[in-house]
């Protein structure tokens, strides 16, 4: 089969496009033809190494995919979900999504077949592509984590997104809304903000030609504030949060903001810092079946950038580091790529 792989850590072009075995489904593996992957920033500091992990060798890139499946391990079992008790059993032919692999020895997506452990598949709505199943998957359950898990998001309350074009940003504001709540973001130019706007925020701020604090004075105390910025401004945040509010921190390894501690505490505002990958499989499958519910109900699509063949996959890499460490890329929306 085909597949993106690299046999070393590195800058993109390390990533090697070849044929590698086709795996197989043993155990409470799943073998998934693959129809679509998307790119995440978590993928390229991986395969730089920026971010240690046990790694395969060869090591297929990527986290997520949408496929169809091909074959069931002979001890895939009926997942049952613990909060509403319903089993789901798959079945050869089914279409399904998955996120968190390519992580903690687990092999990478982007290939013509991926083997993946059963507890990680959820199906796709009807009517929903698997570009768009893809697209979804690590940003949809990072947004729906920080804003029901950590966030405890509630009807009528309002919500801060930094960074309502970037994939976990374009997904907080479609579910906060879908939740009833009002949303203000920022975006860095026309079409960005234009794109915001049709997600349903209410505020937009164009953070190129707007003064981000005085609109924010004007749209009022935020309840929860959904930092996505690498390098988050902590002062701006802590002086727009409600009391009571609740500050959602998911990036920025290396930052070390300066942190205002009074105005925090004496309002019992509350932080809470999270990595969707440290989420259990029941954790994220309660997210995903709340994902599927907006995805069949067309309450949520992640926007997509680019498309490209599975054998682009070190330009890919490329366009999402412009996106994610340089900041100088006009590409809104996920990258998605299709195997042939």
């Amino acid at each position: 089969m085909k597949a993106a792989f690299i046999e070393r850590t590195g800058p993109p072009e390390v990533i090697c496009y070849g044929d590698l075995p086709e795996p197989t489904a043993t155990g409470s593996k799943v073998l998934v033809r693959v129809e679509a992957v998307a790119v995440n920033p978590i993928d390229t500091y991986i395969r730089a190494g920026t971010v240690p992990m046990e790694l395969p060798r060869p090591f297929i890139v990527g986290c997520d995919l949408a496929g169809v499946v091909e074959e069931l391990g002979p001890d895939v079992a009926p997942l049952l979900d613990t909060e509403s008790g319903e089993a789901f059993r798959l079945a050869k032919g089914d279409r399904v999504w998955c996120s968190n692999q390519g992580m903690f020895g687990r092999q990478g997506t982007f290939a013509q077949y991926a083997a993946v452990d059963a507890c990680w598949l959820y199906p796709i709505p009807a009517g929903v592509a698997s570009t768009e199943a893809a697209a979804v998957a690590l940003v949809g359950i990072t947004a729906h984590l920080g804003l029901f898990a950590h966030g405890k998001l509630r009807k009528g309350e309002k919500v801060f997104v930094n960074g309502g074009s970037g994939g976990v940003g374009a997904c907080v504001v479609q579910m906060a809304v879908a939740a009833g709540a009002s949303v203000a973001t920022t975006a860095g130019s026309e079409e960005k903000s234009e794109l915001c706007r049709k997600l349903g925020a209410e505020l937009v701020i164009d953070y190129q030609h707007a003064d981000v604090d005085e609109a924010l004075r004007q749209f009022g105390q935020v309840d929860l504030w959904f930092e996505t910025r690498r390098d988050p401004d902590l002062e701006l945040a802590v002086r727009h949060l409600a009391p009571r509010g609740r500050l959602i921190l998911m990036a920025g390894r290396e930052a070390r903001p300066v942190f205002p501690l009074g105005p925090f505490y004496t309002r019992d505002c509350s932080a809470h810092g999270f990595a969707m990958f440290n989420a259990s499989a029941d954790q994220q499958r309660r997210c995903a079946r709340q994902i599927n519910d907006l995805l069949a109900g067309g309450r949520l699509k992640a926007p997509i950038g680019k498309i490209l063949p599975l054998a682009e996959t070190v330009q890919a890499h490329r366009l999402q580091e412009e996106k994610t460490l340089l900041g100088r890329s006009p590409l809104a929306g996920k990258i998605v790529l299709v195997p042939p």
